[in-house]
């Protein structure tokens, strides 16, 4: 657990790129990633979740028939920046496979971070989603990270 964890709660309005808005209740508790699990989901190319297996079900916090048919952007914590998210965009807009630090945000509001890697998934020369796998990360790169995005998000106010 980070040091500044304080269990505090507030809402916050979670804008996304689409225009949609959310009141998400949000913790400050991490969860931990558990050893030795792979966190796994696919999205069509829109992000809407087409699969999610048992240990993205558990560290969510959602039940599978919540996932299935939401955008993945629903786990969009509010500290992370909007321009990390355009980054990975950009990346496998491009068909190319992206890395990255995320922090995640779940159902109960708490938060786990997670070493994330989306690959395009293509199919006869046609994009039909991306495979999303996370591990668990490094304490060093969660602090690394956790520094950059509080920077970003100054940038971005």
């Amino acid at each position: 657990m980070s040091e500044q964890d304080t269990g505090e709660t507030r809402s916050v309005e979670i804008s996304y790129f689409d225009g949609t808005t959310r009141t998400a209740e949000v913790v400050d508790r991490e969860v931990p990633y558990p050893d030795g699990k792979l966190i796994v989901s696919r999205t069509d190319p829109q992000g809407i979740i087409t699969h999610a297996n048992q240990a993205f079900i558990d560290m969510s916090g959602y039940t599978e028939d919540e996932l299935i048919g939401t955008n993945h952007y629903i786990l969009r914590h509010p500290d992370m920046p909007a321009i990390a998210f355009k980054g990975l965009w950009d990346t496998i807009g491009e068909g190319t496979k992206w890395h990255g630090y995320v922090k995640n945000l779940r159902k109960d509001g708490a938060y786990y971070w997670v070493k994330a890697t989306v690959i395009p998934n293509i199919r006869n020369g046609k994009l039909v989603g991306y495979t999303s796998v996370r591990r668990k990360p490094s304490r060093s790169k969660i602090s690394e990270s956790e520094a950059l995005y509080k920077t970003l998000l100054a940038e971005e106010k």
